[in-house]
């Protein structure tokens, strides 16, 4: 009767403790980083118009108007986008608080790309201002000319800009630390390539 030799499991090394952590779409990815550098831009815009009285400024609105615009249809692009193909499962040692957070922070930021230029375009329409488009295309308006709407809407712009800052802010922060402590592939689920470094926790 021969006797049975245990098996032995082998320890994880660092190859192997860390299975692939699914990816974002190629079409949510280039959607991400083409919405970031589109948005990082306005922002810096915006700080532009409200803080200068030059002839800058008449250029800088020139440019603020349709990129708006662009980034509101891009926003809706990426929201369908999204919810059709969803988004890959956040690591499962990740704390339940966290998950939270990163999916509410995550319909938050579709909520403000859509709302703060929609707000923007009827706050210009109160206001009878055109919202003219490249290549000189004038958008309707979308509210009758009211000054006392044209200032609701322009303080409910300018403090939802500051709201947007801090969560980008926030956004950025929570990006590095999941690329540069917890090292668990969140962050490499929406880069623009991969680093082969992701990862979740291999079950």
């Amino acid at each position: 009767m021969s006797a049975t030799v245990p098996t032995v499991t082998p320890a994880p090394t660092a190859a192997t403790a860390f299975a692939p952590l699914g990816r974002f779409t190629a079409t949510q990815r280039l959607l991400h980083w083409t919405m970031a550098a589109c948005i990082l831009a306005m922002l810096f815009i915006g700080v532009g118009m409200v803080s200068t009285i030059t002839t800058k400024y008449v250029t800088l609105v020139s440019i603020h108007r349709p990129l708006g615009i662009a980034i509101l249809v891009l926003a809706i692009l990426r929201l369908a986008v999204r919810l059709r193909f969803g988004a890959p499962p956040l690591p499962p040692d990740m704390p339940e608080p966290m998950k939270l957070a990163a999916k509410l922070s995550h319909w938050v930021f579709y909520g403000l790309m859509i709302a703060m230029p929609v707000i923007g375009w009827a706050m210009l329409s109160a206001a009878n201002y055109p919202v003219v488009m490249w290549g000189g295309f004038t958008l309707p308006p979308i509210l009758p000319p009211s000054e006392a709407t044209h200032a609701i809407l322009w303080n409910a712009h300018f403090t939802l800009a500051f709201a947007f800052f801090a969560l980008i802010l926030v956004h950025l922060a929570a990006a590095l630390f999941h690329a540069l402590v917890r090292r668990d592939g969140v962050f490499e689920a929406m880069a623009p390539v991969p680093s082969g470094r992701g990862g979740v926790p291999a079950e």
